[in-house]
């Protein structure tokens, strides 16, 4: 006698657990589409995630990263290998999103029409909070300033782990000597979530301090930017001598 095969019902509570693939989506409720006709003011967060990623299950897969980090902010600040290792998300989605956060970061300095001149520290924070904020490695930058506190330019000066023994000071100044600029910024980052200066960070805003004293161009402060917080030596007495 043959077995009987009866149909396969997903109770309401376990169906509602699982999100639909995107070919399960309505015409009209399908990212791309919704993309297409209404623009992307119309996607949720997870639904932008999804076309980034591609493929019938990438709602799914979007699930699965914001249950890792919860806003955009949050999965700015995930690395390469932080987003491979959430399920579903292999190198070449992990890149595709990375790469939508850096394009995001550019067009933010594209769009700007000229550097800003600075009034606080405040000022020189909120130009490089965006970016520097979001990295996963330290950085160390030297904004330049003409007599006007307008920025002439931002260097890039070093990657990765910094120290005194690492950093020289020669290398902060040639580009302000170069543009024979009248002041500096120092601003690096933490890529932790304490934007505390370090010992290290002190003794290396007291080299930079003197050795601007001796070539007549003023250091002004040296922040240190982490997340969407940051310090400013100058207002806490670290390194600058009155």
């Amino acid at each position: 006698m043959s077995t009987i095969q009866y149909p396969l019902f997903v109770l309401p509570s376990e169906r509602e657990s699982q999100p639909l693939t995107i070919r399960e989506l309505p015409f009209t409720d399908q990212p791309c589409n919704r993309l297409r006709y209404a623009g992307s003011a119309s996607l949720s967060l997870r639904e932008l995630l999804a076309l980034l990623i591609g493929g019938n299950n990438a709602l799914a897969v979007a699930e699965n990263i914001l249950r890792t980090a919860h806003s955009a902010s949050e999965i700015a600040c995930l690395s390469f290998h932080e987003l491979t290792c959430i399920h579903g998300v292999g190198p070449t989605s992990a890149a595709r999103i990375q790469v939508a956060f850096a394009l995001a970061q550019r067009i933010q300095f594209d769009n700007r029409q000229e550097l800003p001149q600075i009034h606080n520290p405040a000022d020189i924070a909120n130009l490089l909070m965006l970016e520097m904020g979001l990295l996963d490695h330290e950085q160390l930058r030297v904004v330049l300033l003409d007599t006007r506190n307008r920025v002439q330019e931002i260097v890039l000066l070093y990657k990765g782990s910094l120290n005194t023994a690492v950093v020289r000071v020669g290398e902060v100044f040639k580009e302000a000597l170069r543009r024979n600029v009248a002041s500096i910024v120092l601003v690096h980052n933490h890529p932790s979530t304490d934007p505390t200066p370090s010992p290290e960070d002190v003794r290396l805003t007291e080299k930079v301090v003197e050795a601007g004293k001796l070539l007549n161009i003023d250091v002004l402060d040296h922040l240190v930017i982490c997340h969407n917080r940051f310090v400013s030596l100058k207002e806490r007495g670290l390194g600058f001598r009155s």
